[in-house]
């Protein structure tokens, strides 16, 4: 059986948000790595970055560490890591075969599968920590089944997901910081103050510690790209701090060595295509395109326009995204996300008319390469094009081998 078949559609299955189905499969299971510390991993903006961080901190200490990410951009197998190699296909195969009586008697989402199927390899692998990255909230997420997490890590909190999280930054935050239990630790670049008043009200119910550090200084060197990753790091080497002072050999040296080696990839991430320079971001939230926009200032020439290259599900706040990245000398080719209901230009230029004009149409086949092909028939633009808006968008591209990396 393949992989498409051995997961269930997410159409088909939905969200469904639930700790009981995959607390009972990883009884079953005789909960595989219930004794392997993780650091848990939540937030709205940075998780993937914050998660990156501390795994290859750890890995450069010498500390064997399993990984599991999402989404993926363009392989299932992206999602499960240890050392830094992911898993092969025919290992994730061989783990979701074994899951599928628990899958069907449980009615797992594909979510649920794939965290099972991570927790049996890393018990396989005999690592030392696991890095698990929350998928949509906390409370009910299936990596909050696990049941050893000493130490929570928490990445920037704002607005997405509001149908399932609640369409207010405190309510979005209650339903992440339900992960913490007492006796956790708690690492947090500081938050709005609505979130911060959260998180400092749930440890202090259950018995928690909570550490705010403040971003990373400049003489720190990061193989992921963004002004904003100086937080990340921040919070991933106060988690690298902690680990080392339970007795794990983790030193400066090599924390700073591995987030010099660390990728993160779709995130600020250049590319070319036939020779001349873009940008990927999956930026896809309102606070996620704000970080975004901000970067331009370091980008020369960016006061005489950028070309956006967007594609945002119809579900997505695009309002305050458009706001945020477009600036008056900007265009915005508007695109499809495949296989997602998608924003329209004409959809967009309703909801924001004041940017109307600047909200192009895209047609044809392949509408990317049809905006690509346009803007090298006029002359490449001083500042590269930034695609964006959309994990999918870029996972597609970069499936299609159609971009490379500079």
């Amino acid at each position: 059986m393949t992989l498409q078949e051995l997961l269930p559609p997410f159409e088909q299955r939905g969200m469904d948000l639930s700790l009981i189905r995959i607390q009972r499969a990883l009884a079953a299971l005789g909960s595989p790595s219930q004794g392997i510390p993780a650091v848990q991993v939540v937030g709205t903006n940075g998780k993937g970055s914050v998660a990156t961080l501390i795994d290859s901190g750890l890995r450069a200490a010498g500390i064997r560490s399993g990984l599991t990410t999402s989404p993926h951009l363009i392989d299932w197998c992206e999602r499960i890591r240890v050392e830094g190699r992911m898993i092969s296909s025919q290992e994730l195969e061989n783990h979701l075969i074994a899951l599928q009586p628990l899958a069907k008697r449980e009615r797992l989402t594909p979510f649920e599968l794939v965290i099972s199927a991570a927790l049996m390899h890393f018990k396989a692998e005999a690592v030392d920590w696991m890095v698990l990255e929350a998928g949509l909230g906390g409370r009910l997420d299936a990596t909050t089944a696990h049941p050893h997490r000493p130490l929570v890590a928490v990445a920037s909190i704002g607005l997405d997901h509001c149908e399932h999280l609640g369409d207010t930054l405190a309510a979005v935050a209650t339903e992440k910081a339900a992960v913490i239990e007492a006796g956790t630790t708690v690492i947090s670049a500081r938050q709005a103050q609505e979130v911060e008043a959260v998180l400092e009200q749930r440890v202090q119910d259950v018995g928690a510690a909570l550490h705010w550090v403040p971003p990373l200084p400049d003489d720190w060197q990061l193989g992921l790209q963004g002004t904003w990753q100086r937080e990340n790091g921040a919070v991933a080497l106060a988690v690298l701090e902690r680990i080392g002072a339970m007795g794990w050999p983790i030193s400066a040296s090599s924390i700073r060595s591995g987030f010099a080696a660390a990728r993160w990839p779709g995130r600020m991430q250049p590319m070319r295509w036939r020779g001349h320079p873009l940008l990927l971001d999956g930026a896809h939230n309102p606070a996620a395109a704000a970080r975004l926009a901000a970067e331009r200032r370091h980008w020369p020439g960016e006061r005489e326009g950028i070309d956006w290259i967007l594609g945002i599900q119809s579900h997505k706040q695009a309002e305050p995204m458009l706001h945020s990245l477009l600036q008056p000398s900007d265009r915005a080719w508007i695109v499809p996300v495949p296989d997602h209901r998608s924003w329209s230009a004409e959809a967009l230029r309703r909801l924001c008319p004041d940017l109307a004009h600047q909200l192009l149409e895209t047609g044809g086949p392949d509408p990317v390469l049809g905006v690509l092909d346009r803007l090298e028939c006029r002359g490449w633009p001083q500042v590269p094009p930034v695609i964006a808006g959309s994990l999918y968008l870029l996972g597609d591209l970069l499936r299609r081998d159609l971009l490379h990396a500079e």
